[in-house]
This record gives structure tokens, C-alpha cells and sequence, in this order.
């Protein structure tokens, strides 16, 4: 089987269209499908079957998805095994990661990077997306509630990076301002500012909704923590923020009691693209950054 054919293959199943796969290949929808036909003969079974206007992967497809990834995956250990012979890490490491972990993250990553040009992409989107990011970056900062399941997958590798605590905000004036901590049970019937479902800050809210039995009452839904702090201090609400992500000087920041608050980081690349030694010194450089910042608690 001709590689780049699994090339186009292992696209469409990132990109979910002929059309997408097309245009990040920079070929027309009729050559890629022309290709993928080709391929279909030479592995002597359908990888394609309709859907609607559309095509999706046949369960063989699927699975040769996994084998163009190996063969894929050979091709890049090879090349960076070349690579490793020519001297120090080179070369462009794409990046992707959430606005409040790159603010935290990103300007000390950028210190320790040595030879590697890195080019980092802002990138708000839930941690069940990063097979999607994937097919745009090389490394993806994830982030996910500590009682979710990692977003490893047959084609995403993944490690941990760092636990965050997630802390209650307050209004300067609030009844529990000056608290050490509040017990969860006394916040019923707080307006909440929360973020879009889907996010880890959203999911502890809804752990604290089953440990209470009350529904949290959101008022407002913003995933700039900034934008969420200058609400708090005005007296809109109280919020769930990760501690390194509040800042604001007007607001009061509080432990929770009662529940396991929490954001995971998680670091999610193609299974082997370490390989690579200009990915792998990346990887190693927000191990080292993440260990820097990490306060206890």
C-alpha cells in the first residue's frame, strides 16, 4: 500500500470530510477520493461507505487507520533517528493549548526551549476535541476534571502533567469572604458563573450538585476567567476558577470542603511523535515548567 495514501486515509479520519482532508492536503475532493478508491483496491475491502451527503470509515477502514498510524509512526521514527544523528534538537514543534494554562505555562516553556521553533495555537475547546487538535498540532495541552477519564485513546498518547486545585471565589463582600474554607452545603442558592459544559470547572460544579442534591443556579456562562473575576467583584455571583487562573485583587479565593476540586493537565501527542527529538525536548520542557509553578496544596 502506497503511504501517502495512507496519508490521505489517516486525514479524512481526523478531518471527518473529502472536502477538509482536500483542502489541508491541498488537493481537490475528486483526487482525494480518487486516491482513497485506489487504496480501497489495494486492500481488497470497501473503507468507505455513505452517509447522508457524506462518506464515513467501514469498520475495516477504521482499523486500517490504526495500521496507516504504525506505518506512519515507523516513517517519523525513522526520520527522527536521522534526525538524532545531525546533533541537537531542530525543527518546528506545533502546539496547541487553552487560553489560562498557555498564561500560566507558555512564557517559561518559551525560556527553556533550546533549537526547536515553537508555535504555539490558542485553543479553547473541551479535552474530548484533542483527537481533532491533533490533526493540527504536534502536542496538545488538555486539561479535564480529576474524576474524568484520561483522553487516551488507540491514537492519542497521553501523560499527566499537573493537578491544579480549584478554588470558590468570592465577592469581597460575601458572607464567607475571610473564610478559610467553605463546606459545599452552605452554597445553595448562590448564583453561579460557570463556563461552557464540557470544561473541568463546569464539571466540579455539577459534583458539587450531586453531593447536595441542589442544582446549581447559573447565571452566566464565560470561559474567560477574567471576564469572571470582574463579575465576582461586582457583586454578579461566585465562581469555581483554578487557582493560578485568579488573580483579580478585589475578589476573596477560599478553599471548597467537602468535595475533591481539581483540573488535571494532561499533554496528549500522537502514539511514538516523541520519537522526534524536537517534540520530545518540548515535552520535557513543560514537565520542567509545570514542576516550577506548582504551589502545594
Amino acid at each position: 500500500m502506497d503511504t501517502e495514501r495512507l496519508r490521505i486515509l489517516r486525514e479524512l479520519a481526523d478531518r471527518g470530510t473529502v472536502a477538509a482532508t482536500a483542502a489541508t492536503l491541498n488537493m481537490t475532493p475528486s483526487a482525494v477520493s480518487q486516491q482513497l478508491k485506489v487504496l480501497a483496491r489495494e486492500a481488497g475491502v470497501a473503507l468507505l461507505e455513505p452517509d447522508g451527503r457524506r462518506v464515513r470509515l467501514t469498520d475495516a477502514g477504521r482499523a486500517l487507520v490504526l495500521r496507516a498510524e504504525d506505518v506512519l509512526g515507523a516513517l517519523a521514527h525513522a526520520e527522527a533517528e536521522m534526525e538524532s544523528y545531525r546533533g541537537s534538537p531542530r525543527g518546528t514543534v506545533r502546539v496547541a493549548m487553552f487560553p489560562s494554562g498557555a498564561s500560566l505555562l507558555l512564557p517559561g516553556l518559551l525560556d527553556r526551549i533550546e533549537g526547536v521553533e515553537l508555535v504555539a495555537g490558542d485553543e479553547d475547546y473541551p479535552a474530548s476535541d484533542v483527537n481533532r487538535l491533533l490533526a493540527d498540532y504536534d502536542v496538545v495541552l488538555t486539561h479535564r476534571d480529576e474524576r474524568a477519564p484520561s483522553t487516551a485513546a488507540p491514537r492519542v498518547a497521553v501523560r499527566t502533567l499537573m493537578r491544579e486545585p480549584i478554588d470558590l471565589v468570592l465577592p469581597a463582600t460575601h458572607r464567607f469572604a475571610d473564610a478559610e474554607s467553605v463546606d459545599i452545603h452552605d452554597l445553595a442558592g448562590e448564583r453561579w458563573i460557570s463556563v461552557r459544559g464540557g470544561f473541568p470547572v463546569d464539571d466540579v460544579l455539577n459534583s458539587i450538585a450531586t453531593v447536595t442534591g441542589i442544582q446549581p443556579r447559573v447565571v452566566q456562562r464565560i470561559n474567560d476567567f477574567r471576564v469572571t473575576e470582574e463579575l465576582v467583584a461586582h457583586g454578579h455571583g461566585v465562581a469555581l476558577m483554578p487557582r493560578y487562573a485568579s488573580t483579580h485583587p478585589a475578589v476573596k479565593r477560599t478553599r471548597i470542603a467537602g468535595v475533591r476540586a481539581a483540573r488535571i493537565y494532561e499533554l496528549a501527542t500522537r502514539p511514538g511523535a516523541e520519537r522526534r527529538p524536537a517534540i520530545a525536548s518540548v515535552v520535557t520542557a513543560f514537565e520542567k515548567q509545570a514542576m516550577s509553578v506548582q504551589q502545594p496544596g
